[in-house]
């Protein structure tokens, strides 16, 4: 059954991957809004 954590220690990299390039796509974004943007939350 070692397979089965491999896939799930691969899946769990190929998942965390996917999160790290969106959150630095979303920290690019609010670079470029500028500080006029950050109280619309």
């Amino acid at each position: 059954m070692w397979y089965f954590s491999w896939i799930l220690g691969v899946g769990f990299a190929v998942l965390l991957a996917v999160m790290n390039a969106m959150w630095g796509e979303n920290q690019e974004g609010r670079r470029q809004a500028g500080p006029q943007d950050q109280g619309s939350r």
